[in-house]
């Protein structure tokens, strides 16, 4: 007779997590302007649900908050290209190419090609037969790879050999890595290029926008200012792993992927001031929780920090840094999910969001926002 099965607490369970909803209420595109799309408020204070558009955010406001923003800018990680037989081949990037500046003088010749700079990166790789290491991908007139090893799970090192700037060539040859939720002839549209980045997109290196980022406008944000409100920003650069799927039937035993985030020191002081003088500390995103959060120390205090952070949120965590939340609706079962009822609680949370379908709130990555409130 096997072991019995223990029981797992509801809140820890991933079918806990679980919600039905329409097809029709996955946003395809983007709301006609940026801060064109509908909020759902929970204020926790007052245990109660608003249904607004995105701009009522600021009655929520108060002058002497601070706003916090993860900056990271989206590459185009996603590239179609074609083996020597001729049979397609997309390679998905799992991180953004860094150049060594002494190794783009040199000439490499070894693809068999006349692109200059060589990089090996970390990619998922698709097509019809799983290509053996040494196969040769041309993905467009200036760039070119080949496979160096296969690695678990669809990935593989693959070193890519281009000419110029890497910018240049990806924007030139990648496509924007939209969700699989969002269809795409091409999975591409000049649209996405400048609607999957939020306008203060600045540091390269992700692989999926911060999305609740999305809303803000520039006169959005200019109102926020004069509000007597400052934004200050933090970098995580979102990673392929950040959407695995969770696996496990109790949420405890997930992991998540490391990701690269920095906290500036003036971002750190902005926040340590904000808390000091009583004012609410606003994260924008489920990513800039959790880099704030990185950086929490025992006393509540946050300090500058750069390096690697799988910080895992989940039901039970003790928030050190954040107070009020403004974040996407998130698919079921997912760690981000996890983390928002971390804030407000599992029941609020699927409360919410059945209030959410049941009035036809727009889902994901160009969907409407939610706002948590204290």
């Amino acid at each position: 007779m096997g072991r019995e099965q223990k029981s797992i607490d509801f809140d820890y369970s991933v079918d806990a997590y679980h919600y039905d909803l329409p097809p029709e209420l996955i946003a395809q595109e983007p709301a006609k302007r940026r801060d064109d799309s509908r909020l759902l408020a929970l204020n926790r204070q007052q245990d109660t649900i608003e249904d607004l558009r995105f701009p009522n955010i600021i009655q929520y406001l108060e002058p002497h908050d601070l706003l916090v923003v993860n900056d990271t800018k989206v590459f185009p990680a996603r590239i179609i290209g074609k083996k020597e037989t001729g049979g397609r081949i997309e390679l998905f990037l799992l991180e953004y190419p860094q150049v060594d500046k002494n190794q783009a003088l040199r000439t490499d010749n070894s693809a068999g090609n006349s692109a200059t700079t060589p990089l090996t990166v970390t990619a998922l790789l698709k097509s019809s037969k799983r290509p053996k290491p040494g196969t040769r991908i041309i993905c467009g007139t200036n760039l070119e790879g080949v496979v160096q090893e296969l690695l678990p799970d669809g990935k593989a090192r693959v070193t890519l050999f281009f000419q110029g700037d890497i910018d240049d060539t990806l924007a030139a040859c990648g496509k924007v890595p939209l969700p699989p939720y969002i269809r795409r002839p091409d999975n591409d549209s000049p649209k996405d290029r400048e609607r999957y980045q939020t306008i203060y997109a600045n540091r390269t290196g992700a692989v999926a926008a911060p999305t609740a980022g999305l809303h803000f406008s520039e006169s959005l944000l200019k109102k926020i200012a004069a509000h007597n409100v400052k934004t200050a920003a933090v970098t995580l650069h979102v990673g392929y792993g950040t959407f695995a799927p969770v696996r496990v039937a109790d949420i405890r035993q997930h992991t998540l992927h490391e990701e690269y985030a920095v906290i500036p020191q003036k971002t750190a002081d902005l926040v340590n001031e904000t808390k000091r003088r009583g004012g609410k500390i606003w994260a924008v995103g489920t990513t800039t929780v959790r880099t704030l959060e990185f950086g929490a120390t025992d006393n509540g205090r946050l300090q500058a920090r750069e390096g690697w952070c799988n910080l895992y949120i989940y039901p039970g965590y003790r928030f050190r840094i954040i107070n009020n939340l403004i974040t996407n609706f998130h698919l079921p079962g997912s760690s981000l999910l996890f983390l928002v009822a971390a804030l407000i609680g599992r029941k609020k949370l699927m409360a919410c969001y059945h209030h959410a379908i049941a009035r036809n709130y727009r889902f994901y990555s160009y969907g409407d926002a939610m706002a948590i409130v204290t």
